[in-house]
């Protein structure tokens, strides 16, 4: 598009003059995660910025292919790499690239927490140098009206870096952590509910409640625990992390989750507290939706999920105490889960994968596939054959990932030990004959009655469980194996390794204990029994009767594992939970102090996108921190986000590779210790 005014600013369709004001900001405007937002491009050859009619989701390469250098569709889509070098990395390109989105609130510029304001960001893998920044906002802000604020948000870590250098006199900046903090509303599984809105203003207020939580019932709290039973809906009035145990399992549980700061308020407003409501979650949406209803199904409880959950019978072969390197993925049914996939994780870090490349073979239309950008990232030339990807893959991994040493108990040994009490035993058969009385259809949840019996019974099986003494030969295999593979570890942690968990539509999240801080024989004995008591715990019971796993179907593996000495941890998921239909960004979870600060719900983690594709990492909460990380962490955790796509491969269930994983993870200097991988349900 050529014009004879060389400083001109132009839309299809055009804009009145040449400046953007808020009315023809929203009329232009599309909607992206609640935040209306305008496509810009500066033609630095022409002189000529263009805003873009967004609503339609026009791409800035479509529009700059198409539109403006008068490319057919075909012809953009057979070089979109090559075109994308151009207008993202090039450092003399022709063409700017940005977004302006709306806020209200906060703006760096201009200090007044109602005030409306515009930020312009480039994308994230957009490699523009610090003067490109400088002159791209400089040329926008000279098109936007006046009175109209205007401040610079980086796209990743690098333009963070760059802005840090220049005087924010001169360029007004705002940072993505900052923009998430101030969100009213963040979405964390999408869907529908039809159940009665449980109010509670505090934890202290909700354990203080004499009236359990239902099936039926929609919680809403500051930050939902944990330990909470299964629901039909979630409002997390405070900032939590999709990462969170109950996050997690209310994706499995298929559930509407959502962050609402301000929703009491409203709730309180609408006088909807205690009443029945239809609820939804939009992954797109401005703000969760609350309207009254009437009571569901025969004025008792909405209708439960039909699934039944499927578990793979426990194998109680006689199986000795066995180190974690010789375990494999199909050991879940003799060891569990969690055990089985840190004893594959330990011999891929040995002896690579023949799947390394999975993800990056797939095609991604018009792509044939991604290899060229895994080339790029593992520091090789584009045109890198497959072999030399597969060993500069394994080399990473090689040098900067490690699973901690460790031992796993089987099935078998739990066995041994309930048989070797006719106590134990006998508080099991009762309530095993409990669990299978008036049992109906799995989801639905047992009458309150009926569950304060179970939760009796389990709280009498767990008593036995920690009290009975170890057989003395299950005792010295235990203490055997310590000595020959823990030799010289002062401190360990003992896991949980269970068959009924990590199960599609069951992930079991946080149900089962882990003991950390362990020390010593003994200590190490009587955190293996209260491993064992967690299979029994009342939640943990009544969740899998909800979900149909008959109670003789469970079994618990132990393992005990070095514990690390972490200077920071966190969890990873090989997919964006806020964004279904990003393949590029691996998103982290961090604590500087553990893990469990990360998955407990209780604190606020940093949390980042790492993008896996073109490179790149980009702070979207700093959580509780202070500050944000240090470079070199920050360069460490960008190699992890890519190991854990190369690890996703290898874990895929089909050849389509797409499947996410849960990564638990712990930074000891230059290497990350990887504590746990399970799949992971993405938020639908």
């Amino acid at each position: 598009m050529t014009r004879s005014d060389r400083n001109d600013a132009t839309t299809r369709p055009r804009l009145q003059g040449n400046t953007l004001a808020l009315q023809e900001f929203s009329r232009l405007a599309g909607l992206v995660g609640g935040y209306p937002y305008v496509k810009i491009v500066l033609d630095r050859e022409e002189s000529l910025l263009h805003f873009i009619d967004s609503a339609a989701g026009t791409l800035h390469v479509q529009y700059v292919g198409c539109e403006i250098l008068g490319m057919s569709m075909e012809e953009l889509a057979c070089g979109l790499d090559s075109f994308n070098d151009d207008v993202y990395r090039n450092p003399d390109r022709r063409f700017f690239l940005g977004t302006l989105a709306r806020h209200t609130g906060g703006a760096a510029e201009t200090g007044h927490a109602d005030e409306v304001f515009l930020s312009l960001e480039t994308v994230d893998v957009d490699t523009m140098s610090q003067e490109m920044l400088r002159s791209f906002y400089h040329r926008v802000r000279e098109h936007i009206d006046p009175s109209l604020p205007l401040v610079l948000k980086p796209a990743n870590h690098e333009q963070e870096g760059y802005l840090a250098r220049i005087p924010e006199t001169e360029i007004p900046r705002v940072l993505s952590h900052e923009l998430y903090s101030t969100a009213s509303f963040v979405p964390l599984n999408a869907g529908a509910a039809h159940g009665r809105l449980r109010v509670f203003r505090s934890e202290e207020e909700y354990r203080a409640d004499p009236e359990p939580l239902d099936f039926q019932d929609i919680v809403v709290m500051p930050r939902v625990p944990e330990d909470i039973p299964r629901v039909s809906g979630i409002i997390h009035t405070e900032h939590t992390t999709p990462l969170s145990h109950i996050n997690v399992m209310a994706a499995g549980w298929r559930i509407p989750n959502a962050v609402g700061v301000g929703a009491v308020d409203r709730i309180d407003r609408a006088g909807l507290a205690g009443r029945w409501v239809h609820y939804r979650v939009d992954a797109d949406g401005e703000d969760l939706l609350l309207e009254a209803a009437e009571p569901g199904t025969g004025g008792v409880r909405p209708e439960p999920p039909a699934e039944r959950i499927t578990v793979d019978r426990p194998d109680l072969t006689p199986t000795p105490v066995t180190p974690l390197s010789d375990l494999r993925a199909g050991d879940h049914v003799r060891f569990g889960t969690k055990a089985a996939n840190l004893g594959e994780l330990t011999h891929l870090l040995q002896h690579g994968s023949p799947r390394w490349l999975g993800f990056y073979r797939v095609p991604r239309p018009p792509r044939d596939n991604l290899l060229r950008y895994l080339a790029r990232q593992l520091g090789l030339p584009e045109d890198a054959d497959e072999a030399e990807l597969a060993a500069a893959a394994q080399h990473l991994v090689k040098e900067h990932a490690h699973v901690p040493r460790g031992i796993v108990l089987p099935f078998s040994l739990q066995q041994r030990f309930v048989d070797s009490s006719a106590e134990l035993r006998g508080a099991l058969d009762r309530l095993d004959s409990e669990l299978r009385q008036g049992t109906s259809s799995p989801g639905e949840a047992p009458s309150r009655d009926r569950a304060a019996r179970i939760g009796e019974l389990c709280r009498e099986a767990q008593r036995l469980v920690r009290s009975t003494p170890l057989p003395g030969p299950v005792r010295t295999e235990i203490t055997r194996a310590l000595d020959l593979h823990l030799y010289g570890v002062p401190v360990q942690v003992v896991r949980s390794s269970s068959n009924a968990e990590d199960l599609p539509g069951f992930s079991a999240a946080g149900l089962y204990e882990s003991v950390a801080d362990v020390s010593g024989p003994d200590a190490v004995l009587d955190a293996v029994r209260e491993v064992w008591a967690s299979l029994l715990s009342p939640r943990a019971v009544l969740l899998r009767l909800q979900a149909g796993i008959p109670l003789d179907d469970c079994r618990m593996g132990v393992i005990v594992q070095e514990q690390v000495g972490a200077t920071v941890g966190g969890v990873l998921v090989t997919c964006n939970p806020l964004s279904p239909q990003d393949f590029r960004d691996v998103y982290l979870n961090i604590s500087p102090r553990s893990v469990t600060d990360v998955v407990s719900g209780r604190g606020a983690p940093l949390q980042y996108l790492c993008n896996t594709m073109e490179g790149g990492s980009r702070t979207v909460s700093l959580g509780t921190a202070a500050t944000d990380l240090d470079a070199g962490t920050k360069e460490l955790l960008r190699k992890l986000a890519l190991i854990s796509r190369l690890l996703q491969a290898h874990f895929s269930p089909d050849e389509t590779y797409g499947a996410p994983v849960d990564i638990e993870w712990a930074v000891e200097g230059d290497r990350v210790g990887l504590l746990q991988l399970r799949p992971f349900r993405a938020a639908g």
